[in-house]
């Protein structure tokens, strides 16, 4: 009799804990809301500036390069998703593009798109 208490326990136990953990990965799975915007280039003064940001699972640091009242360069130092490595390489190119943070999506990579467009915006931010 004291075997089975303890094993019902003990199954409780791992019931909450596998609650509570499946529970912390559904919340922090929401959707990442795009902060970004067009740059003001008028106001951008030349550097190089670093910025990051968290959204749900992912998080990116970006250093961005500002010259000649233009975004010229944008290094991603560290992106951390579980899917979203895909959108790397279009973001940035669409960012510098559009000389904005508030471009498309990758399709598939939402999430990481919008980390890494925000991440961008903070650091040009340091840039006004």
């Amino acid at each position: 009799m004291c075997k089975f208490k303890t094993y019902a326990f003990g199954l409780q136990v791992f019931i909450v804990i596998a609650f509570l953990v499946y529970t912390a990965i559904f919340i922090s799975c929401a959707p990442t809301a795009a902060i970004g915007r067009p740059v003001d280039s008028a106001k951008l003064v030349d550097g190089t500036y670093k910025g990051s940001y968290r959204g749900g699972p992912n998080k990116a640091i970006v250093e961005v390069t500002i010259k000649d009242n233009s975004i010229v360069n944008i290094n991603i130092i560290q992106h951390q998703a579980w899917r979203g490595k895909k959108a790397e390489e279009t973001v940035v190119e669409r960012i510098i593009a559009h000389q904005s943070t508030r471009v498309d999506a990758v399709s598939g990579a939402t999430n990481s798109s919008y980390v890494i467009m925000n991440a961008v915006q903070l650091a040009i931010e340091k840039a006004y």
